[in-house]
């Protein structure tokens, strides 16, 4: 059973490679490509929900306050 969020990304993503067809993206490859345009929302509405508090944030992602700090500055998000 499929998630909405799986097919909305589903939807997306096949989307995307019936517009580029047999190109290639400049980028460094589709899995880069997603995780840069999926990473930066999904912090900044995570640390919304847990009205900026880090830990919890980092709890809810499933990785540690470290790596979400890390994260969120490589993202300009702090």
């Amino acid at each position: 059973m499929c998630s909405a969020l799986s097919e909305c990304v589903s939807r997306t993503v096949h989307q995307y490679l019936t517009d580029i067809g047999d190109n290639h993206c400049d980028h460094e490859g589709l899995f880069a490509l997603v995780m840069d345009e999926v990473e930066a929302p999904l912090l900044r509405e995570v640390m919304a929900f847990h009205e900026g508090n880090q830990s919890r944030a980092a709890t809810a992602l499933g990785i540690n306050r470290a790596t979400l700090r890390k994260k969120l500055t490589a993202h300009g998000l702090i």
